[in-house]
């Protein structure tokens, strides 16, 4: 796949994220709980991604290679993204969505800057570099601007 494609998917994927959260935010203030629009989402979610892996996953792995996973890597993911998810849902109505997106990407850049330039969570490593430092200097700038009113 040529980079632009996969620029553009990324941009798509974040449009795709950001509508999620406006939708299950509301979602969360109906039902009068972020927590419940959670287990709804990742109810249809997970519904959702047997039907993809379904249709696309050509082999599946050997029990061999699923014994070799390390034991905390079956749900860690998932816990982060219950966390994470869960906490947009319940800041998206009170703050806004430009503003709960802008610190969340913002959260998610500087954590990606210092993992990356440590190499947590086996990422290849990545050092920082002062276009990086003003890459994350840019983005808090933004969300200042996004808060002026």
């Amino acid at each position: 796949m040529n980079y632009l494609f996969l620029i553009t998917l990324a941009f798509v994927g974040g449009v795709f994220l950001a509508m999620q959260g406006a939708l299950n935010a509301h979602l969360g203030v109906l039902l009068k709980n972020p927590l419940l629009a959670s287990v709804v989402a990742f109810f249809f979610s997970t519904l959702f991604a047997i039907v993809v892996a379904a249709v696309s996953v050509e082999q599946l792995p050997s029990w061999k290679g699923l014994s070799q996973i390390p034991w905390y890597k079956w749900f860690a993911g998932g816990l982060f993204s219950v966390l994470g998810i869960s906490l947009y849902y319940y800041t998206i109505p009170k703050l806004g969505i430009s503003t709960m997106i802008s610190l969340g990407l913002c959260g998610q850049l500087i954590f990606s800057v210092i993992a990356g330039h440590f190499g947590w969570l086996n990422l290849p490593t990545e050092p920082i570099t002062i276009r990086r430092v003003i890459g994350v200097i840019s983005m808090i700038i933004g969300i200042v601007l996004i808060q002026l009113k």
